[in-house]
């Protein structure tokens, strides 16, 4: 019957909703940007496992950075691929040079392409955060 609306499902309605002017072109829906020991086993693992099984594309990187290896350039690409990059703030998130690194790479895409930047606060306050140098 052509009068019946077929409903989409949930996971396409959802990609859908994250479509921006810009977004068909990228790669990744969401960037998490996050420091490994403090939520990878934890809220980053459900954070990405919630969004994937939602149909959202998501990059998070789970290849730990040794001391003084500087940040990938695909991992760079990965940030500029992305529409929405999603920063988990928390306690030693700060401390990590490549976390700064990163940060640094989606404000710049934040300004200069329009990225759209969701910071979450995981056990610690945004006063402290912005305290930090």
């Amino acid at each position: 019957n052509p009068n019946i609306r077929r409903k989409q499902p949930s996971s396409r309605r959802k990609r859908e909703q994250l479509d921006t002017p810009d977004s068909s072109r990228r790669k990744y829906d969401v960037f998490l940007s996050f420091r490994g020991e403090d939520t990878r086993a934890s809220f980053t693992s459900h954070l990405y496992s919630y969004l994937q099984s939602s149909g959202i594309i998501v990059f998070k990187d789970d290849h730990s950075l040794q001391r003084g290896n500087r940040i990938s350039k695909s991992l760079l690409e990965a940030i500029q691929e992305s529409t929405i990059s999603v920063v988990v703030f928390s306690k030693n998130y700060a401390d990590s040079h490549w976390c700064l690194q990163e940060l640094m790479q989606i404000m710049e895409c934040h300004r200069t392409i329009g990225q759209l930047v969701l910071p979450v606060f995981y056990d610690v306050d945004p006063s402290e955060v912005r305290r930090q140098t």
